[in-house]
């Protein structure tokens, strides 16, 4: 069975069609209408349609699912970090990281969406798993590091950090306001281009 695919390229998160990734939709969408704690791993492989040994070659239980939400995020945003330090410092650069930044947030908002409405039921076993939170801040200064020198002023650094974070929170407040994910995904590319000084 073809596992996920990595974009090397760091464009962002790439179509993933197997198993995996179809058990962590259906997954979702359970958890969406039943609640996390009243979906069982039997009721997610009905609904793909395999049988609950099949299920459980990818997944040992709805933890593991759950950690593979966070898991496939952090992927996604250390790939992009790593393909945005291979290029040039420039204008053109920081634009395009900051744009697969977002399309990156944007196809995490079911995940993210879960995570809040389910913060109680999970939150004993995101608790249990936090190393794949601790390096959080340092992802950030990382990003923040490939859109601005390290070595520039504190308001820059500080415009350019608030740009990363915003992002994520904007993103997620306006999707379900928005008709058109296009637009959003453009009004918020420019307002966090805005936050950042020019290159050189």
């Amino acid at each position: 069975m073809k596992e996920r695919e990595t974009d090397r390229q760091g464009a962002g998160p790439t179509p993933r069609t197997d198993t995996r990734s179809r058990a962590q939709k259906v997954a979702l969408e359970l958890f969406a209408e039943h609640g996390y704690e009243k979906t069982s791993l039997r009721e997610i492989a009905e609904r793909l349609g395999v049988t609950k040994a099949a299920l459980y070659y990818h997944f040992k239980s709805k933890e593991d699912i759950v950690h593979s939400f966070t898991d496939d995020y952090f992927a996604d945003f250390d790939a992009l970090v790593a393909w945005a330090k291979e290029q040039p410092r420039s204008d053109a650069t920081r634009h395009e990281v900051l744009s697969r930044y977002v399309g990156i947030v944007l196809a995490s908002h079911e995940v993210f969406r879960f995570l809040e409405q389910n913060r109680a039921s999970v939150e004993a076993m995101m608790h249990a798993g936090k190393d794949r939170f601790a390096h959080f801040r340092d992802r950030i200064d990382e990003l923040t590091d490939v859109l601005i020198d390290p070595g520039a002023p504190l308001r820059d650094r500080v415009r350019a950090t608030t740009a990363v974070l915003a992002v994520g929170t904007t993103c997620r407040f306006f999707l379900r306001q928005a008709d058109d994910r296009d637009k959003l995904r453009a009004i918020v590319l420019e307002m966090a281009t805005d936050l950042i000084p020019p290159a050189g």
